[in-house]
């Protein structure tokens, strides 16, 4: 039984025997139950504009003097409840995290299964391309579709399409980090036994690489998965804030911090503060669980259990 043999696996003892990952992994369970369950959990709807009202705006949060029992976290400059804000905010980011890195993982492997097990001059134009693209930020290659799309479509379209737009751009551009590390597990497995055996027997390309070498390349894949959803988030919250990604009337933890960060000094500190924290916290977990996924993952750290 799968439960049972995980239960006995080193991945699970050592997890058991971390407290660190333990910590890390029921806050990041936490944040994202919490995120996804935003319209269960939220007091308030953000996107409702008959339920805001804008002479709630800047609110302090109800333990300070001026504060109101409605709001616990206060509001924001559009008179929203932040901690609503906060929920869907998470959820917006978590989203296009993990989109983007859906998009990275998809193009890096495809492209470092084929660069890695062809070879030749495949592979030496594979990885100038990717060598081309990571000498573009995702900062420019936002710039770039950006404006394409808003002198295409306009800015009311661009702004409908938020959330897919930035999904493309972050994937588009982080995508030789899997590339080259598939790449580099491919070409270390192409000339084993098991692959030898599987082109004499005769089976096609496509079927070793995607049936036999795939699987002997996940451990790395999921490792820089973990982390790649918590750069993808920061990569968010840096469009966002320099105006580039979701714009303020759709909240994500980037355009929360960047709606309050010119009020900050103002005496309105909290709506940039707290959305902050809970970025902060988010991508500190999932950095944690990534380092210790590596540690698990690193076949020369392994010990007799």
């Amino acid at each position: 039984m799968w439960w049972k043999r995980f239960k006995e696996s080193y991945f699970f003892y050592s997890f058991k025997r971390d407290p660190i990952a333990i910590v890390s992994f029921v806050i990041l369970a936490i944040l994202i139950l919490s995120s996804m369950a935003a319209p269960l959990l939220a007091p308030y709807n953000p996107y409702d504009t008959a339920g805001i009202d804008i002479m709630d705006s800047e609110m302090p949060p109800s333990w300070m003097e001026e504060g109101d029992r409605r709001f616990l976290l206060g509001t924001d400059i559009q008179g929203r409840d932040l901690l609503s804000t906060m929920y869907y905010g998470l959820r917006v980011s978590v989203l296009i995290g993990c989109g983007a890195v859906l998009l990275q993982a998809l193009l890096g492997i495809i492209i470092g299964l084929i660069s890695g097990y062809v070879g030749g001059k495949v592979d030496a134009f594979l990885m100038r391309v990717a060598d081309v693209q990571l000498s573009f930020s995702t900062l420019m290659v936002a710039i770039f579709i950006s404006a394409i799309f808003q002198v295409a479509f306009g800015v009311g379209r661009y702004e409908d399409m938020a959330v897919p737009l930035l999904v493309v751009i972050i994937g588009l551009a982080e995508w030789p980090q899997y590339a080259r590390t598939v790449r580099a597990s491919v070409l270390g497995e192409k000339n084993k036994e098991y692959v030898e055996a599987a082109r004499v027997i005769g089976l096609n390309r496509w079927r070793i690489m995607l049936h036999h070498i795939l699987p002997n390349t996940l451990s790395p894949v999921l490792v820089i998965s973990t982390v790649q959803v918590a750069n993808a988030v920061m990569s968010e919250a840096a469009l966002s804030f320099l105006g580039l990604g979701m714009p303020v009337t759709k909240p994500s933890l980037g355009s929360l911090i960047k709606s309050g960060f010119e009020y900050i000094f103002s005496g309105s500190w909290w709506i940039t503060l707290f959305p902050g924290i809970l970025l902060v916290l988010f991508v500190l977990v999932v950095n944690l669980l990534g380092d210790w996924l590596r540690d698990v993952m690193n076949p020369k750290l392994y010990k007799d259990v």
